[in-house]
C-alpha cells in the first residue's frame, strides 16, 4: 500500500472531561468539526495533549472512534504508541479497526532502548499495521532521543512516512529532513515556536498544540512558508510567539487546558497526576489570548 505524506497542520486534539472526569464526547466531537472548520489539514487525539497516558486501552480506541465519526474530510492521526511494542500493536491494531487513517508511535518511553531496539520496534508496527505512521522523537517525555540512523532507516519503509520533531534540537532536525528528502517522508514539528524554522528548512507541518486555540492563524502561517511566502509567515510566527512560549511554561497538556477554557471550548479538568496552571501563568495566558481576539470579537 502506498500512502501519501502529510503536510500542513495536524492539532494535538485535547480531551474534554466530565466532571467525574469521564470522557466529555460530545465536546470532543465539536472541538474536531471546529477545527476542521477552521482549515486544519488533520487532527491527532490520543496524543500526549489528549491525556493518552491516563486513559485505559477501551477509552482510547473509543476517543478515536467519536473524532472519525466526527469529522468529514479530513484525516485522523491517532496515537498509538507505547514501551511495550506489543501493547503499541494492540492499540495499533484497534486503531486501524476504530477507523484511523494513519498513526503516530511515540518512542518508547521509561525502557530506554538502544537504538537497535528502538528500530525494532517500529519496524515490527509498521510490518503489522497497513497503515502510514509517524513516528514521534520527543526525549524531555522518553529519556532517548531516535537516532538519526534509525529514522533515516525507517524512511525506507512503504509504511513509516513520517518523524514528528519535538527534541528542540534543530540540527538533528536538519540532518533527518537532509537525509530523507529522496523518500517518500515527511518532518513535522512537535514544537510550536520552532514549526517556521522546521519548515523554512524542510519540513511540511506541524502537530501543533497552540492550534487547538489559533487554528486559522497557525494554519496561514504554515500554509503561507509552504507556499514560500516567507514574510506572511514571518509576520504569523512572531505574532503567535507569546502563545507559544505561555502554553509551554507548565507541562503540556495544562496551560493548552486552561486556554480552551478561556476561548469557551471546554473545561480545563485535566485527570490526575496533572495539576491546574498557576494563578501567575494563568494570568499571563489571559492576556497573551486577548491580544490574539479579532478586534470584532465582542461585536
Amino acid at each position: 500500500m502506498t500512502h501519501d505524506t502529510f503536510d500542513g497542520v495536524f492539532p494535538a486534539m485535547t480531551t474534554p472531561f466530565h466532571e467525574d472526569e469521564s470522557i466529555d464526547f460530545e465536546t470532543l466531537q465539536a472541538n474536531a468539526r471546529r477545527l476542521e472548520t477552521a482549515g486544519v489539514d488533520g487532527v491527532v487525539p490520543v496524543g500526549t495533549t489528549g491525556e493518552s497516558a491516563t486513559m485505559t486501552h477501551d477509552e482510547h480506541v473509543e476517543v478515536i472512534e467519536a473524532v472519525v465519526e466526527a469529522v468529514e474530510d479530513v484525516p485522523v492521526i491517532a496515537g498509538s504508541g507505547s514501551n511495550n511494542t506489543r501493547e503499541a500493536l494492540e492499540l495499533s491494531r484497534r486503531a486501524e479497526a476504530a477507523g484511523a487513517d494513519a498513526l503516530l508511535l511515540i518512542s518508547p518511553y521509561y525502557n530506554i532502548p538502544e537504538p537497535t531496539g528502538m528500530e525494532r520496534h517500529f519496524r515490527q508496527v509498521a510490518d503489522e499495521v497497513d497503515l502510514p505512521q509517524i513516528i514521534y522523537n520527543v526525549p524531555g517525555r522518553t529519556g532517548r532521543n531516535i537516532a538519526v540512523e534509525t529514522a533515516v532507516n525507517l524512511a525506507e519503509h512503504e509504511n513509516v512516512v513520517g518523524y514528528k520533531a519535538a527534541s528542540g534540537d534543530m540540527g538533528r532536525i536538519c540532518e533527518v529532513i537532509e537525509r530523507t528528502r529522496d523518500e517518500h517522508f515527511t518532518v513535522l514539528s512537535g514544537d510550536d515556536g520552532m514549526t517556521l524554522p522546521v519548515v523554512a528548512t524542510g519540513g511540511t507541518g506541524c502537530i501543533s498544540v497552540a492550534a487547538n486555540v489559533e487554528p486559522e492563524r497557525t494554519v496561514e502561517m504554515v500554509h503561507a512558508a509552504l507556499a514560500d511566502e516567507m514574510d506572511r509567515a514571518r509576520e504569523l510566527h512572531y505574532e503567535l510567539g507569546p502563545l507559544f512560549r505561555a502554553l509551554f511554561v507548565q507541562t503540556n497538556p495544562i496551560p493548552i487546558k486552561e486556554a480552551m477554557e478561556m476561548r469557551g471550548h471546554h473545561s480545563r479538568r485535566m485527570r490526575s497526576p496533572l495539576s491546574l496552571l498557576s494563578d501567575e501563568n494563568r494570568d499571563h495566558l489571559r492576556e497573551v489570548l486577548a491580544a490574539l481576539e479579532p478586534v470584532d470579537a465582542e461585536a
